[in-house]
């Protein structure tokens, strides 16, 4: 078995904390068992861990948020990256390229695809084994996985199933009386999980590709149609089954539905009175937050912006933000993280960028070069190492360098390694950098370039 991850959502129902590079996906708003911070993402992968799942695990997701995976989950998981967004049937076929090609994976075998982000139960992955086993039978093209439905609801999507667990049809979307109908014939929720052998999702992807490499299907990634997989495969199929999942699932997509699995109030720099009432806050600035007589709001303030909004009415952040033209302020990276402090054009045109730089111990930065920007790197604190045009040196607190545009550089922290950047140029403060080959020392660990 091989489970694909589909990663890829802007996040901005989740603004300002979520965005383009970092959706909502990578917000460490959960905790674990043992009351430490995670994602979404490392909560899923977690749980497959626990479940006890020999698979290999591959992650479909856009060039943008390659960072935030490799920060998360290190190695622990193969990432394909989309040459351009092209809905879910394009993602899917290109994932099962990879597992065919260089992962050299049997036709025969199942391949599980399911969002990175289901808030669920272990039980939820358990299915799995079920799902493959009816895969193996052979006797449905895909099988799906169907929740059990809590209630009738009008924001999911309903599978119709007969005999033996044989899907007869779908309907979107009903009417809550329609639900309620569906429900008492024995409907299920569509939980977006699919199963199918290898071999048959790539007969279909011949009907696009003529050569099934990876590496061709990377470069002829446009034929492929730009459709949903439910609507170019699932409801294609000739026969389809499902199996039921009875436990808890979840869509964490909005801050009223999130707050309600968070296990603290605040996070952060935050003082709250203690007349408030159903209200979360979360904090990710430099300076304290206060909250005082609140009731049923939500306090999100980030690098990107500050959010103060009704519970209820925070699911209909989106089109309030969607057109906010701003440059991500904050980057998880797989070597750490930075925080933008300032972003100025001065009126000869001369652009300044000013970021407070985390590197993790043991971490590094690529080896790179700027070819239009300036840029002073102050260390505030920590030890690394320094390497410019080739010549290594060593950093500690108080440190000062100037790196001059066309020098080749790149850092590597001993300890964790806090800096402050500011970069300069004329021309253009983002797209000019050119990243290079460089080896650290056999000590630099698992984020050595």
């Amino acid at each position: 078995m091989n489970i694909v991850l589909l990663s890829g959502g802007s996040g901005k129902r989740l603004w300002p904390l979520s965005n383009d590079v970092r959706s909502k996906q990578f917000l460490k708003l959960l905790c674990d068992e043992d009351g430490n911070h995670e994602s979404m993402v490392q909560r899923v992968y977690r749980q497959i861990v626990h479940a006890g799942i020999d698979a290999d695990i591959v992650v479909a997701t856009s060039a943008a948020q390659v960072e935030s995976i490799r920060g998360q989950l290190r190695n622990d998981v193969d990432i394909v990256v989309e040459p351009e967004r092209r809905n879910t049937f394009p993602a899917i076929v290109l994932a099962a390229s990879y597992l065919e090609s260089r992962k050299m994976m049997n036709p025969e075998e199942t391949v599980i695809v399911l969002p990175v982000d289901p808030y669920v139960d272990v039980a939820y992955f358990e299915t799995f084994g079920k799902m493959d086993e009816r895969v193996q039978q052979g006797d449905a093209d895909i099988v799906l996985m169907g929740i059990t439905p809590s209630y009738p609801s009008e924001k999911y999507g309903y599978i119709l199933q007969g005999a033996e667990g044989k899907v007869t049809g779908f309907k979107e979307k009903p009417d809550e009386a329609s639900a309620q109908k569906l429900i008492d014939q024995g409907a299920l929720w569509n939980a977006g999980v699919f199963a199918f052998k290898l071999k048959y999702l790539m007969g279909i992807a011949d009907k696009y590709v003529k050569d099934r490499d990876f590496s061709s299907v990377v470069e002829h990634y446009a034929q492929l149609k730009k459709d949903s997989f439910d609507y170019e495969v699932v409801e294609k199929a000739n026969s389809l089954a499902v199996i039921p999942y009875d436990g808890s699932w979840k869509d964490i997509g909005t801050w009223n539905t999130l707050s309600e699995e968070m296990k603290e109030q605040s996070i952060g720099d935050v003082i709250m009175g203690e007349e408030c009432v159903n209200t979360h806050v979360i904090n990710e600035l430099s300076i304290p937050v206060v909250a005082l007589g609140t009731q049923n709001l939500v306090i999100a303030a980030g690098q990107d912006g500050i959010l103060v909004s009704d519970k209820h009415k925070s699911s209909y952040i989106k089109p309030y933000v969607e057109n906010i033209d701003k440059r991500p302020m904050y980057e998880e990276r797989r070597w750490g993280e930075y925080k933008v402090y300032d972003y100025s054009q001065y009126t000869d045109g001369t652009k300044s960028l000013t970021k407070h730089v985390t590197i993790n111990a043991g971490c590094a930065q690529d080896y790179h070069v700027h070819r239009f920007k300036d840029e002073v790197i102050t260390v505030v604190n920590g030890q690394g190492e320094l390497v410019v045009d080739g010549c290594l040196m060593k950093l500690s607190r108080g440190d000062t360098v100037s790196v001059r545009r066309g020098q080749k550089h790149g850092i590597r922290a001993i300890q964790d390694l806090q800096l402050i950047s500011v970069q300069i140029s004329e021309d253009s403060t983002e797209g000019d950098t050119e990243v290079l080959d460089w080896s650290w020392a056999s000590d630099s660990g698992s984020c050595q370039n």
